[in-house]
């Protein structure tokens, strides 16, 4: 779970939506992603699996971002529905034994859908929705999973928009 985690939010943080540019532009940054991710089972990669891909990677931005349970909840539904969730034990690629949601013939949007889905379903059925965020730095959009113990993360990453936000927050206290 927790790597299926880090993964959608690797996926959505590709998306111009998150305020950066266009990070699966073509099919060599979609091979990096697959590649980066260990993602198995993944054969030749077509402009098809890149444009689905990028949709299922917007459906997960409107997780993140939705407004309140019940909205994430429809729409991680509605893309889950599109899936033929299939569990199987599995170990591969030097990986301890670890499910896999996804149908043996897949298409890598839809084994993302799954595996990635399951884990955020997981997350919302254990009332842990509002760990799902987005950076509160005010220039920066990308989402993340707080797994901190008292949910006191608020941005993307402490060492960029963390510590620039702290850095800042010194300079006006000292021109005060």
């Amino acid at each position: 779970m927790v790597h299926s985690l880090a993964t959608v939010v690797e996926l959505v943080n590709t998306s111009p939506s998150t305020g950066g540019e266009e990070g699966l532009a073509g099919l060599a940054e979609l091979q990096a992603f697959v590649e980066s991710r260990q993602i198995s089972g993944v054969s030749r990669l077509t402009a098809r699996d890149l444009g689905q891909v990028r949709m299922v990677r917007e459906a997960f931005h409107r997780v993140f971002t939705a407004t309140d349970q019940p909205s994430a909840v429809r729409t991680l539904n509605a893309l889950l529905s599109e899936t033929r969730i299939t569990p199987r034990l599995t170990e591969h690629d030097g990986h301890p034994l670890h499910v896999h949601y996804f149908a043996a013939d897949a298409a890598l949007a839809e084994h993302v859908a799954a595996d990635c889905g399951v884990a955020l379903a997981h997350l919302l059925v254990e009332g842990e929705a509002e760990r799902l965020r987005t950076c509160a730095a005010p220039d920066c959009d990308r989402v993340f999973v707080d797994e901190s113990r008292n949910r006191s993360r608020v941005y993307c990453d402490s060492r960029t928009c963390g510590n620039r936000m702290h850095v800042a927050a010194y300079r006006a206290r000292r021109r005060a």
